[in-house]
């Protein structure tokens, strides 16, 4: 019984492929009108920062770097990550580049994170204009490691890669939007399929007259289509 309904489910679904093919190129094209007319491409940069102690003396116990500092730099992780998106920070970086950016919406743009078990700090900024993105970025952890030098008196950020005009948005890509749309599609076409047939209550093959009137067809008629200028 089980094989039957597959094998049923099969025939109705292959019968309806010429509309599930039609159904899945439209969300398709749908998709790539999507990608291509409704998003708009932004585009990120990111820099690193290093926490290590630094020290210009020659004394090699003063270079060196202790369980101490590791300990105290890795507990500033967080601070700093909150301190690079203060408004000390924005205000500071807006003025060195007389830029009119809104500070509320430019710490949206901005992410910062911490590798784990690490002392090492990434500063993303999100923007439309990749060059943009770059040079606020870079402002930041300059206007940033200053900031930390005067608060704290010690001079232990650094960057480790600055950041670089990125070349291809980050919130786009045609491929797998074009994928999701098409399963979108596939999901639809099933479901209109499956309702159709539901609601289709006509009588197509001699075994849905025996299901539904439980009772044995004896013999059947079949009907001749008469060909072009002929008789029936």
């Amino acid at each position: 019984m089980e094989e039957l309904d597959l094998k049923e489910l099969f025939t109705i679904f292959w019968n309806k492929k010429t509309q599930i093919i039609l159904i899945v190129a439209i969300f398709m094209v749908i998709g790539i009108i999507y990608t291509m007319g409704f998003v708009t491409p932004v585009y990120t940069s990111s820099t690193t920062l290093v926490l290590a102690t630094s020290s210009n003396s020659s004394n090699s116990d003063t270079n060196s770097i202790t369980t101490t500092d590791v300990t105290l730099n890795s507990k500033l992780v967080s601070t700093y990550s909150e301190l690079v998106k203060s408004k000390n920070v924005l205000r500071q970086v807006k003025s060195n580049l007389n830029s009119d950016f809104n500070e509320q919406e430019m710490r949206k743009n901005i992410t910062v994170t911490s590798v784990k078990d690490t002392e090492i700090i990434e500063i993303t900024i999100t923007q439309e204009d990749p060059a943009y993105a770059a040079k606020i970025a870079n402002e930041i952890a300059k206007v940033f490691t200053q900031k930390v030098a005067e608060i704290y008196n010690i001079n232990n950020v650094h960057v480790v890669d600055e950041a670089e005009v990125s070349s291809s948005p980050s919130n786009v890509n045609h491929a797998k939007d074009v994928v999701i749309f098409a399963f979108v599609g596939i999901v639809v076409a099933v479901m209109y399929v499956l309702i159709v047939n539901m609601l289709d209550t006509t009588v197509k093959t001699q075994e849905d007259i025996e299901r539904m009137l439980k009772i044995p067809v004896l013999a059947n008629i079949p009907y001749n289509t008469p060909e072009k200028g002929g008789k029936r």
